[in-house]
């Protein structure tokens, strides 16, 4: 149990050029893992090994590696998977939340709380993702501390409290203050490994002490011991009591401690580890994790330790020139050894695990076994996608999957030659066990193979790992985008279908009702009010696969429905030729006949679409949105720049960023997150 108390899997997460690569990099150097202090703009980084993240600067794809640090005479594993920042990698960062403890955001001293940095922060609290707070860039221009501290409580809704105080900012910026403590920390070393502990200077102390006061008042809120020492005697409270009554608050979410430094200049990183290991969560404060039973479909309980049975999920996969296949797990039970059998809760069949790997980034090092709360790489499993479950094959157990985002946007995609066409399927079936928010579809009418994606640069990114990564060129067409169909009017149906040959025949009749979901909930809402077995219940579940088969493809234009309810009242049987797939078929038959009384109308992906310009640029900016059809919901200051948020149609927004970097001088930056389907106005034809 002890060796799971020294364990830490975190996840670094971010807006893109937060900083969250260098203050990883940092990490791994001041760890001893690296002997050399790698940069993203020298395209040097360990996390960042793909040649596009070297070539683009950002992180494409979540990199995992292990590290150690000393902390009080103990010696800590830390997993740390380092997360991207642009939104059409958001995927990447919902995957390794999934299997992670723990998180380090980190915020830009000089930008705060940027759209992305709302959005990964909304993807930890799904997850319940205990976090502490890195301000980094301290000596970035503009940088302040206690503004971006405060953008965490108004706009992320969440107690952020400072453990430490910047000394200094821009060019000023020298060290810390430690609140818990109440000494300064100044680095005085080009390499920052060396830094001075001393006495906090003067003009600073008085903004110290409330703020040590302050985190005190919040901590006495959630700690009883504490609270009695502060409201009767404040002075015989230790560091030791802090610090106990902090990592209780931290795990249990009711706090987030907030550190402060500048990575890319070598200040505060050690503090920082040293943060991870005091309040960050082990396996083992993460006693149970929620499961079920597939035989009984009622919920298990899977144990948080090393004796209990194998038990873990995989969260992504890996091609690797060296090794093959490899599937990256996060184990939650038991010790998974070289050469076990696992049973996998997708295919339902037991398969035989050849190697056992620890994950060094790019790197990989042969282990004999992974225990309970370590994330490894397993070699030899062909058949396992992201999101499945492994388990021992006599204690079977299915935890919770993964939840990735709809693709919003795809291309036509063919070979350039018919010889690379068998070469261009293999590499997308590589490409999408890797990448689950890629999807590859047939179109019916022309026989044109799509590739969907997330983004513009997400799709980019693909076709440019198919030329240089399999070799192979592919033309592409036109954007195409992912409009969903609506109902807006309920409409009563009656469907028969019916089949006589002369032998056995086909029969199914079925009375429904067909109307939008209250709220326009997605998915399909089925109602079963069949009374008197006027349909066996048997042939009602056909009937509801029918309908959510069918509404995969609507009647305007073929998109799938978003959204709509059946009411299931009526109906009749053969006595001879009714069968199950007679009432799906009845089903899908119903549906398009009723789906086109019941007013179908197109929705499109709406954008949200946050810029910073200077000011400046404001008029020509905020014409093109109109002229996009976009609504502009707000404009503020920040700083020395204008913040605009809008919401655009996608189909709005093709090559954006090229326009926009024309209209600002190259000056202004812009964020595009999804936000919701819309309808399409009348006069707005879609293509």
């Amino acid at each position: 149990m002890k060796r799971l108390q020294q364990f830490r899997n975190i996840g670094i997460m971010a807006h893109v050029d937060a900083g969250k690569t260098t203050v990883t990099e940092r990490m791994l150097y001041y760890t001893g893992f690296t002997h050399r202090l790698g940069n993203v703009d020298d395209g040097n980084t360990v996390m960042d090994s793909d040649p596009q993240e070297e070539k683009r600067g950002i992180t494409i794809s979540s990199a995992a590696i292990t590290t150690y640090w000393d902390y009080a005479g103990e010696r800590y594993q830390i997993n740390i998977i380092d997360t991207p920042g642009h939104v059409d990698f958001a995927a990447e960062v919902e995957r390794s939340l999934r299997v992670l403890d723990g998180a380090v955001a980190v915020f830009c001293a000089k930008s705060g709380v940027q759209p992305q940095s709302e959005s990964v922060w909304r993807q930890a609290n799904r997850y319940n993702i205990p976090r502490i707070v890195m301000i980094n860039k301290m000596d970035r221009q503009g940088a302040e501390f206690m503004r971006v501290v405060n953008e965490i409580r108004t706009l992320l809704h969440a107690n952020a409290v400072p453990v430490q105080l910047p000394i200094g900012a821009e060019d000023d910026h020298r060290g810390i203050v430690d609140l818990i403590t109440m000494r300064a920390l100044l680095w005085n070393s080009d390499d920052g490994k060396q830094f001075e502990e001393t006495a906090i200077p003067a003009h600073l102390l008085p903004e110290a002490e409330k703020q040590r006061n302050h985190l005190l008042e919040e901590l006495s809120l959630t700690n009883e011991e504490l609270f009695e020492l502060f409201t009767t005697n404040a002075a015989a409270i230790t560091t030791k009591t802090i610090y106990k009554a902090l990592r209780q608050a931290t795990v249990s979410m009711q706090l987030v401690p907030v550190v402060c430094g500048a990575a890319y200049r070598n200040k505060g990183v050690q503090p920082l580890l040293n943060a991870v290991v005091q309040y960050l969560p082990s396996p083992v404060d993460i006693t149970d994790v929620a499961g079920i039973d597939p035989s009984t479909e009622e919920q298990k309980v899977v144990r948080t330790d090393e004796n209990a049975p194998f038990a873990g999920l995989a969260f992504k996969i890996i091609t690797n020139d060296y090794t093959g296949k490899l599937a990256l797990v996060r184990v939650y039970s038991g010790v998974l050894r070289q050469g076990d059998t696992v049973w996998n809760s997708r295919t339902g069949k037991k398969v035989r695990v050849s190697r056992l790997m620890r994950i060094m980034s790019d790197k990989y090092e042969t282990v004999d076994q992974i225990g309970a709360g370590d994330i490894g790489a397993l070699v030899g499993l062909k058949e396992v996608k992201t999101g499945d479950t492994l388990a021992d094959p006599d204690n079977k157990v299915l935890l919770e999957s993964i939840f990735f985002p709809e693709p919003m946007i795809g291309y036509s995609i063919e070979a350039k030659s018919s010889k690379e066409s068998v070469k261009l399927g293999e590499a997308l079936s590589q490409l999408l066990d890797e990448d689950p928010t890629l999807v590859v579809e047939t179109n019916k009418e022309t026989g044109q193979t799509i590739l969907k994606g997330m983004g513009e640069l997400h799709l980019e990114v693909v076709l440019e790992k198919l030329a240089t990564e399999y070799e192979v060129e592919v033309n592409k067409g036109q954007p195409q985008i992912a409009y969903k169909e609506i109902l807006t009017q309920s409409v009563l149906h009656k469907e028969i279908f019916k089949k006589q040959n002369g032998g056995p025949g086909s029969y199914a009749e079925i009375h429904f009702e067909l109307s939008p979901r209250e709220q326009n909930l997605p998915g399909l809402e089925f109602i079963d009010e069949i009374k008197g077995g006027a349909i066996p219940k048997e042939f009602i579940a056909s009937v509801q696969k029918g309908f959510a088969a069918a509404m995969q493809s609507g009647v305007l234009a073929g998109y799938p429905v978003k959204s709509m309810r059946v009411r299931l009242f009526d109906g009749d049987i053969h006595e001879n030729d009714s069968h199950a797939q007679d009432f799906e078929l009845a089903a899908g038959m119903g549906f398009k006949a009723a789906a086109l009384k019941a007013a179908p109308k197109m929705l499109e992906p709406v954008m949200q679409v946050d810029i910073t310009t200077p000011d400046e640029y404001m008029g020509a900016i905020t014409g093109d949105l109109n002229r996009r059809r976009g609504i502009i919901r707000g404009i503020e200051m920040k700083g020395n720049v204008q913040c605009i948020k809008a919401e655009v149609p996608l189909s709005g927004l093709f090559g954006y960023i090229i326009t926009l970097r024309s209209l600002s001088s190259g000056r202004a930056t812009v964020s595009l997150t999804f936000h919701d389907y819309q309808l399409v106005p009348d006069n707005v034809s879609v293509k």
